[in-house]
């Protein structure tokens, strides 16, 4: 069963360490002004060192109770649940019932998992890690889904899958997008095909010599970062 005293206790233990200066900072790095993708987020002010700290002292944290923290106001609240999440899936082994039901708790909250560092420190280590070596449908639907998040994990997820060795769902959901509007799904896309080109850079190029002029400009800077120099130009401006 939930236990709401223990989801409240970690909640104080995230807010009790706090830094209000550093919080003022953090609003305007993460973009919560009117307008903004992050609007109207709250932060406390902690550090990623912090988090994870925090996340390892109440690390058996049931995958329930977690939960109930994604419904805090407070960024960093909701960032150790996920980190919460993220460890349960990690500890469940070989227990394809646990993990599952984490699985299915992550998806039915993606309305909480609302800004991109939120995404990133837990679709790999959840969506990625469970999809890996089950069927990946679910990625598609993430990616058709009309919440800019939701749209982050599937992309995100994928970084498990290039860390095995495989690209395809990378490459899939880069086709996908391609005409997304937004930067942070320009980011998101060309992250992940530059850790496709740290792996196999012929895969890469093969692909972005396919779909250079249909690349966000962003999607493909990003994609080409570790490339000589003359040759990022060559796709820069199109003479590949």
């Amino acid at each position: 069963m939930p236990n709401n005293d223990l989801a409240q206790t970690i909640a104080s233990a995230v807010i009790a360490a706090g830094d209000p200066a550093k919080a003022l900072t953090m609003q305007r790095f993460f973009k919560t002004g009117p307008g903004q993708y992050g609007e109207g987020d709250q932060f406390l002010g902690l550090t990623a060192p912090i988090m994870r700290q925090l996340a390892k002292i109440y690390r058996d944290c049931p995958p329930e109770d977690a939960c109930r923290l994604l419904a805090s106001p407070w960024h960093e609240v909701r960032s150790c649940a996920l980190l919460l999440l993220v460890n349960s899936y990690a500890a469940a082994g070989d227990d394809d019932a646990r993990r599952e039901r984490i699985y299915r708790l992550y998806l039915q909250h993606t309305a909480r998992i609302n800004n991109w560092d939120l995404v990133d420190i837990s679709a790999p280590g959840i969506v990625g890690e469970h999809l890996l070596t089950r069927d990946r449908t679910p990625l598609s639907a993430l990616a058709a889904s009309a919440w800019l998040w939701d749209q982050r994990i599937a992309m995100i997820a994928t970084l498990t899958f290039i860390r095995a060795g495989e690209f395809a769902d990378t490459l899939r959901l880069v086709e996908q997008l391609l005409s997304h509007q937004h930067d942070l799904m320009h980011k998101a896309m060309g992250w992940m095909l530059r850790e496709v080109g740290k792996r196999d850079r012929d895969t890469l190029s093969a692909f972005l010599r396919k779909h250079q002029h249909a690349l966000p400009r962003t999607t493909l800077r990003y994609a080409i970062e570790h490339y000589p120099a003359a040759e990022r130009q060559r796709f820069l401006q199109g003479r590949h």
